[in-house]
């Protein structure tokens, strides 16, 4: 870790203040959805983003795109399922795979939540933002996102077995004591 070089003090600034900055405006969104319309940031994510695609999309697709973990996402979905808001079947084309699709009351959702969702939006994060402003940032965040989306997406990554996971001296005492002991034979 000594050999690891910090940042500079402009980068450190940077860095605190975009992390600040997401993290005010996440608070404030999803006061608003929670409010308006009953729903977390991650539910919001996944049916405003069903409203922009003609058909279903796959829970994976879902997945990369609010990038949210599988097991997180198929629980909220089953939450969007059970509210009436979306609908989810198996795949014709992929057994493996779920499609999910916005369902009338989902899209009604959207729409009534959405204008409360802008305004959030552009009162917190553009209202100080002038018109060069705004196009810088145009520039440069999609060039961050794309860097990181480069990456490969949360849904690709191998899942961690438990027994991976937990180092063999934090193994259960018992499994410890067991090893051992001499085996008696049958």
């Amino acid at each position: 870790m000594d050999d690891v070089q910090g940042l500079e003090p402009q980068q450190l600034g940077v860095y605190f203040a975009l992390m600040e900055a997401v993290s005010l405006l996440q608070h404030q969104v999803a006061r608003q959805l929670r409010a308006e319309g009953d729903l977390s940031y991650v539910q919001f994510e996944v049916l405003a983003r069903l409203t922009t695609v003609d058909g279903p999309l796959t829970m994976t697709q879902l997945a990369d795109g609010v990038v949210y973990s599988r097991s997180g996402l198929t629980y909220q979905a089953a939450l969007l399922e059970q509210a009436g808001l979306i609908t989810r079947v198996p795949s014709l084309d992929d057994e493996r795979a779920t499609l999910v699709s916005l369902t009338e009351a989902g899209a009604a959702l959207v729409g009534r939540v959405l204008p409360g969702h802008v305004e959030v939006i552009r009162r917190l994060l553009f209202e100080p933002l002038s018109g060069e402003d705004v196009k810088q940032l145009g520039d440069i965040m999609p060039r961050v996102r794309d860097h990181m989306r480069a990456q490969p997406p949360r849904s690709a990554a191998p899942r961690k077995r438990r027994r991976e996971a937990v180092p063999e001296a934090a193994a259960a005492p018992e499994a410890r004591t067991s090893a051992a002991l001499p085996q008696q034979e049958a």
